[in-house]
C-alpha cells in the first residue's frame, strides 16, 4: 500500500501552507487544494490519507463535500478546521463521521494529533475490521447511573452549564462527572466520546 497523503483544502492560501509545512515537517507527504471542487476533480478512494478541511468556503463549504463524499460511498477521514465553527455545527460534523474538529488559530500538536487519528482510522479502515463492540460495551456498562445521563446529554451538544439544569446538580458536579466518564470509556475529549457512541451497533 502508498504511503498516505494528507490532503489540505482551505481557500485561504495562508493557512493552506501553513497547515502544509506543518504536515510536511513531521514527514508526512501533502497535498493542497484551494476549493473543495478542485479537491473532488482529482479524488480517488483508493489512495490512502485524510482531509484536512475547512468548514466555510466559497461554493462548496467543508460540510457539503463531507456530504457528497459520503455519498458516493467515500470512507476517507476527515480532520474539520476552522474559525467559525460552534458546539452544533462540531457535533454534527462528527457525528457525520469527521475526526476531529480544530478551531483557528489552532495548536500545532492538536492538529498534529487529530491528523494522526485520522491517518490511524484510515489505516484500520484497508484492513479487515475485528469486532470491538463486546469491550465498548463493558466500559460503558461501567458507568454509574449518573453519568450515562450526563454523557446522553453531552452527546446531544449540551454544555455544562445546560446539563447541571437539566439534571438539577451542579456545574461543578457535572464536571466531575464528564471527567469520570472519558477517563472510564479511554477518551480524551467529547469529540472522541461522540465517535465511541457512534461506533456502537444502532449508535
Amino acid at each position: 500500500m502508498p504511503d498516505p497523503t494528507v490532503f489540505i483544502i482551505d481557500d485561504d492560501e495562508a493557512y493552506r501552507d501553513s497547515v502544509r509545512e506543518l504536515v510536511s515537517s513531521v514527514g508526512l507527504a501533502t497535498e493542497t487544494y484551494s476549493s473543495a471542487l478542485a479537491f473532488l476533480e482529482v479524488f480517488d478512494a483508493a489512495r490512502p490519507g485524510c482531509l484536512v478541511l475547512d468548514v466555510r468556503m466559497a461554493r462548496m463549504s467543508g460540510l457539503a463535500l463531507q456530504e457528497r463524499l459520503a455519498k458516493i460511498g467515500a470512507r476517507i477521514p476527515i480532520v474539520f478546521i476552522s474559525g467559525h465553527g460552534d458546539i452544533a455545527m462540531a457535533v454534527k460534523a462528527v457525528k457525520d463521521g469527521a475526526v476531529d474538529f480544530v478551531q483557528k488559530p489552532y495548536r500545532e500538536q492538536q492538529l498534529l494529533d487529530a491528523i494522526d487519528e485520522a491517518l490511524r482510522r484510515d489505516a484500520k479502515l484497508r484492513t479487515p475490521v475485528d469486532d470491538a463492540h463486546d469491550h465498548l460495551d463493558k466500559r460503558i456498562e461501567a458507568l454509574t447511573e449518573r453519568e450515562r445521563e450526563v454523557m446522553q446529554l453531552a452527546l446531544k451538544g449540551l454544555p455544562s452549564k445546560l446539563i447541571a439544569k437539566e439534571l438539577d446538580i451542579s456545574h461543578r458536579t457535572v464536571e466531575q462527572h464528564r471527567s469520570r466518564l472519558l477517563e472510564k470509556l479511554g477518551v480524551s475529549s467529547m469529540t472522541e466520546l461522540i465517535r465511541l457512541s457512534l461506533e456502537r451497533p444502532g449508535g
